[in-house]
């Protein structure tokens, strides 16, 4: 099933159809926008017809200039039956011939008010938001410090009940059991919950309970980008656990990878404390602060003196 289709963005931006009615539930495939100038002086040797066409002033001013015939063989050739829209900027007048053609091809003419470049930068992106490469990651996704924390671990584990010390804690649910994870950048990764359980957390032996009535909307969030993952694993005394911090594990979602950390979950451990801890840990390290290093060298140090001294 298609993510957008043109009337989605007729909707989205209030944008008047002029014509072309019948070819609104087209699929947008692409997030790419063409401003067909090439185009419109005859050159449609390599023309995106798959892409939203954007008209601004230039190419309906070029429009004008040209003969009665030439203008109606390029807007024919403008209205393909792949083309999912053509949108005409500034409140202009939209050429009769344009009209014509896209009541025979199906083929959406709208009008926006707005300059050409600024709603060519919003239609962007939105239709990078809506395209973007998208998965679901059973784990919990928490706010702490302005950290996006995805926390994961076998069912059973303590991930909601982990997540519910932190929300008492002050921090910020953002989504309990699945994860909706869209990749919007190479290396951005935002979270999301499914409507249906957003705002809820499933707790064994209370059942369902809603973080926002209990804690108030300061407590939750509706997105947050992901920067760190924390998976919580029962204790294996045969493991051996990075003691240090000096090893840094990756975890990849869809092409982006993610800082990963293990934590080993036995009787007496806060795990809502460590969390919150390794969140503060890692928002230093990106400030250029690394404990584990500056341990290490300073222990390189002392072995060093030892050693003159011998």
């Amino acid at each position: 099933m298609p993510k957008v289709r043109t009337k989605d963005i007729i909707e989205k931006f209030d944008l008047e159809l002029i014509s072309g009615e019948e070819g609104v539930d087209r699929p947008i495939t692409t997030s790419d926008i063409s401003r067909p100038g090439l185009e419109m002086a005859g050159f449609f040797d390599y023309y995106p017809a798959e892409r939203i066409q954007l008209l601004g002033m230039t190419e309906l001013e070029f429009v004008e200039k040209l003969s009665d015939m030439d203008r109606k063989i390029r807007m024919e050739q403008l209205c393909t039956d792949i083309t999912p829209g053509i949108i005409v900027t500034r409140d202009m007048e939209i050429p009769i011939e344009l009209i014509e053609a896209s009541e025979r091809e199906a083929v959406p003419v709208m009008r926006s008010k707005q300059k050409t470049t600024r709603f060519s930068s919003r239609l962007t992106n939105f239709l990078e938001s809506k395209l973007a490469p998208t998965t679901a990651v059973h784990g919990v996704l928490v706010d702490i410090y302005g950290i996006g924390v995805l926390i994961t671990g076998k069912s059973g584990v303590g991930k909601s009940e982990t997540a519910l010390e932190l929300v008492k804690r002050g921090h910020r649910l953002v989504a309990d059991d699945c994860v909706e994870i869209r990749q919007e950048d190479e290396d951005t990764l935002v979270g999301t919950s499914p409507e249906l359980i957003e705002h809820l957390l499933e707790i064994r032996g209370l059942g369902i309970i809603n973080v926002m009535t209990l804690f108030g909307a300061g407590a939750v969030r509706s997105y947050k980008r992901i920067t760190l993952v924390i998976n919580l694993e029962l204790w294996d005394q045969n493991k051996q656990y990075d003691r240090l911090g000096l090893d840094e594990e990756k975890m990849k979602i869809i092409d982006t990878e993610i800082t990963k950390l293990t934590v080993p979950v036995r009787p007496g451990r806060n795990l809502a404390v460590i969390i919150e801890v390794a969140a503060m840990n890692f928002r230093l390290k990106r400030m250029g602060v690394n404990a584990a290093e500056q341990f290490t060298n300073r222990l390189s140090d002392v072995i060093e003196d030892g050693d003159h001294e011998d």
